[in-house]
């Protein structure tokens, strides 16, 4: 939209709230995975709980997009808007869907290692929230990004340690098969946290 018409046209500040709202969801959620790595102890439970957050980000991500079709002037693009919050989105539901396999791999115990890499991944998550909750007046969200970088990169190097070492210490194929997945999911949520530092990252330049 013309600058002009930004100045003259209110627009719907709530959508910094949600975005926020999403994120602290998100790091929840990573937190309650850590958690459940960490003491795993009744996993159905566990995973039912993370189960919730990921259902309540469902419908914050809901309210975003009716509220983003209803909305005349935005505080940034559309394109920007939709594309921030499905890539939140898509980092819970992979949290989500890790401690699924979790549960649904009848896994007995968590191999050594694991819990770090979920760590990892909630930390990812906190620089996410962090960068988020100054997205409104973009005060160093670029330091946020570089963070959130370092911490895909540190993800990787420990989920290829991970599975290096599940090839060479379990026997048991159908092992393998488990936790490779599960590895490879939790390093994929902090791929997506990559993903939403990228979108936040071109939002930023675009409005310098």
């Amino acid at each position: 939209m013309p600058g002009f018409l930004k100045r003259i046209l209110p627009h719907e500040q709530s959508f910094f709230d949600l975005f926020v709202e999403m994120a602290e969801n998100v790091h929840a959620g990573a937190g309650a995975l850590v958690e459940m790595l960490t003491n795993y102890t009744h996993g159905p439970a566990q995973a039912e709980r993370i189960k919730d957050i990921e259902h309540k980000g469902d419908d914050i991500t809901h309210g975003l997009f009716t509220k983003l079709n209803q909305t005349f002037v935005t505080p940034f693009d559309r394109e920007d808007i939709h594309e921030l919050s499905s890539k939140i989105d898509d980092v819970i539901d992979l949290i989500d869907a890790a401690a699924s396999r979790m549960v649904m791999f009848r896994v007995e115990a968590v191999r050594p290692g694991v819990p770090e890499l979920a760590r990892i991944l909630h930390q990812a998550t906190e620089k996410v929230l962090a960068a988020v909750r100054v997205l409104e007046r973009q005060d160093h969200i670029l330091d946020y990004c570089i963070e959130i970088n370092r911490l895909e990169n540190e993800a990787d190097r420990v989920s290829r340690t991970l599975i290096a070492r599940l090839f060479e210490e379990e026997r048991d194929p159908v092992q393998i098969i488990k936790w490779k997945e599960i590895i490879e999911v939790i390093e994929t949520a902090v791929d997506k946290c990559e993903d939403v530092a990228n979108v936040l990252e071109s939002v930023t330049l675009k409005s310098a």
